[in-house]
């Protein structure tokens, strides 16, 4: 089989399989290491501007495909890609799972990784992403409130699931308990002004209890002082981000899912119905 078809018919076809709806998985150019898959709305081959949904997968990244099949029929029927990034496990040769939650690792910076898949899919789609929704659930719930805080003008919604640690916009701490030295870091200021424009639901299971991949000790690769003073669960650290959040001037929607554990299936629906609110404020139905 050729990856050049020789007719405009099978062209047609092969970009109908493996570009639209379901995709394929695609290396990403700015960093082949890397990879993503989409959803894309059908009508899109026919010309339809859509917005964008990034979805992050957690330290399982199997994930990916849930968020993609998951978000497939919203969609559909709301005109909005899904972009799943895919953050290999021990990219840099090293078996290290978390580097990504935390937006750097090593040479690595993975907010700007981000950026540059969106860019490139928006071209190939003949879309104006220069804004997009995120969501990400557990490790994606690092990423997404991380992004958020870093890149508030990127995004027209945020939606942060369960992460495991919490960074607060907390000016006397450093990164990533707080964000003290996010410029000297990451180059970048804190806007909170931005922040405060974005809508932000942050939503988790109230019996996603377990705390043995969560709590931080010292030794650890991400252990710094104030590690664990967030809570010690998940609903607790998502809480006090919340009310970090709020301090700031951000309005957060909170949603305890009851009787679920981590669950990440069991919180998407929630996620739509934010996600649909927002988007008819938005279009302004």
């Amino acid at each position: 089989m050729t990856d050049a078809p020789a007719t405009a018919e099978a062209t047609a076809r092969a970009k109908a399989i493996y570009d639209l709806g379901p995709t394929v998985i695609f290396s990403c150019k700015a960093d082949p290491r890397f990879q993503y898959c989409l959803y894309v709305p059908p009508q899109v081959g026919k010309g339809t501007k859509v917005e964008l949904l990034v979805a992050v997968h957690g330290t399982g990244r199997t994930s990916f495909l849930d968020f993609r099949d998951g978000f497939a029929e919203f969609g559909k029927w709301n005109d909005v890609a899904i972009l799943c990034p895919i953050f290999p496990v021990g990219v840099r040769g090293d078996g290290a799972r978390s580097g990504y939650k935390y937006m750097q690792e090593g040479d690595i910076r993975y907010d700007l990784l981000v950026l540059a898949m969106v860019r490139e899919v928006a071209e190939k789609y003949g879309q104006d992403w220069s804004t997009f929704a995120m969501f990400g659930f557990s490790g994606g719930g690092h990423f997404t409130h991380r992004f958020a805080i870093m890149h508030p003008k990127k995004l027209w919604a945020a939606c942060i699931g369960a992460p495991g640690s919490v960074t607060l916009l907390d000016p006397d701490r450093d990164w990533w308990v707080g964000i003290r030295n996010i410029g000297e870091k990451f180059g970048i200021t804190f806007d909170g002004e931005a922040l405060k424009k974005i809508p932000v639901q942050m939503v988790v299971g109230d019996a996603d209890l377990e705390t043995w991949e969560i709590t931080h000790k010292p030794g650890g690769t991400y252990w710094m002082e104030g590690a664990n003073d967030s809570g010690s669960t998940r609903p607790e650290r998502l809480k006090t981000l919340a009310a970090s959040f709020e301090k700031a001037g951000v309005t957060v929607q909170l949603d305890l899912v009851p009787g679920v554990s981590h669950d990440r299936i069991k919180v998407l629906d929630r996620v739509k119905d934010f996600l649909a609110g927002v988007l008819a404020t938005k279009r302004g139905r």
